[in-house]
């Protein structure tokens, strides 16, 4: 399975936190599933910590390699296409960074894991509780 990860997902999965659910935290830990993360988290996680809003326990980008890169966890890179896609979406989702990370998951054919539930309004697959 090709599984793209919510910043909120990232950061629950990282910290051990039990708002991440049992059944996201089994789909980021198989390790035959395909595991992805969008730049655009990582940059919407950066513009929070220097702002104020996000505390993490790592410099930046120690926190990048050790959590993403040691878990084994792809930087999905935006590429034209997920552009071109979220060109197309309707404004259903006032956040960028998501409105970009459903253009992605459209695009590569990847479930989300996440539990957003404006995620809802598009064709993307939403994955946090076992169905």
């Amino acid at each position: 399975m090709k599984l793209l990860l919510d910043t909120h997902t990232l950061l629950w999965f990282i910290g051990g936190s039990d708002r991440l659910s049992s059944h996201g935290r089994e789909l980021i830990e198989d390790e035959d599933n395909d595991r992805y993360l969008s730049v655009a988290s990582l940059w919407e996680m950066a513009i929070k910590v220097s702002i104020g809003k996000l505390d993490v326990p790592l410099p930046f980008t120690r926190l990048v390699r050790q959590h993403v890169t040691g878990n084994a966890i792809e930087v999905l890179q935006v590429e034209p296409e997920h552009l071109d896609e979220q060109r197309k979406m309707p404004f259903h989702h006032r956040d960028l960074f998501d409105w970009l990370i459903i253009a992605q998951a459209i695009t590569e054919e990847m479930m989300v894991v996440g539990r957003d539930d404006a995620f809802e309004e598009y064709p993307v697959h939403l994955v946090w509780k076992q169905q």
